[in-house]
């Protein structure tokens, strides 16, 4: 490849980067139904023709973002739960990974459960189900190697409990969504309304205490 070619190879990858970004961003501030071509060019400050010259249609468009968030998302909750010293400590890990990608790009949730989306395109939808059903089972992995260390316990359900897992995100996002602006909850962010809720899933694994001996149970 002649040098004068990888660079206009780069330069398209970096405004094709660039248009995904902008998508999400217009998402996040006006609502996935509303992003349209013209919104996203003038966004940019270019014409709508040069944003078709990187995607084909807007359909392209939500579906490259839709790539970009799946490769973003395995990416970053895989090197968290690497760094998990267990798997109770990889699961808290991949949490708390997964609530600062969302706070770092509101839009996800919105993109992931969009039915204006999901009607328009089956390909997009068939990604958005693969990708909610690998991350859930690699949290019912953990989950399955925590009841084998004993960190969890023996009688729990794995795959209610990943699915449990994941409901807690989508209510945190909800919760906090709804509740945004209001001065009394102004504290109540995402990062904090999770903080407060992960030990009580955390608590909910673990096996029940033995009681001392001597003691009444």
């Amino acid at each position: 490849m002649s040098e004068e070619l990888a660079r206009k190879r780069q330069g398209a990858d970096e405004r094709r980067e660039e248009i995904i970004h902008v998508t999400l961003d217009l998402a996040a501030s006006q609502g996935v139904d509303k992003v349209t071509a013209q919104g996203i060019a003038r966004a940019m400050g270019v014409t709508q023709g040069a944003v078709f010259r990187h995607f084909l249609s807007k359909d392209a468009i939500w579906l490259a973002v839709m790539q970009w968030v799946r490769e973003r998302l395995v990416s970053g909750l895989g090197r968290a739960a690497e760094q998990g010293r267990d798997p109770l400590d990889a699961l808290q890990r991949i949490f708390f990974a997964h609530i600062a990608f969302i706070t770092a790009h509101p839009a996800i949730p919105r993109i992931l459960t969009s039915e204006h989306l999901h009607g328009r395109s089956t390909v997009l939808r068939r990604l958005v189900t693969e990708t909610m059903l690998d991350y859930e089972a690699k949290i019912a992995a953990l989950l399955t190697d925590a009841r084998a260390q004993g960190q969890a316990r023996a009688d729990l359900d794995v795959h209610a409990a990943a699915t449990l897992y994941l409901g807690m995100i989508q209510g945190l996002v909800l919760q906090t969504s709804i509740l945004r602006g209001q001065r009394t909850l102004v504290a109540r962010t995402l990062a904090t309304e999770a903080a407060r809720t992960f030990p009580v899933f955390l608590e909910a694994l673990r096996p029940p205490a033995i009681p001392a001996r001597g003691t009444i149970a």
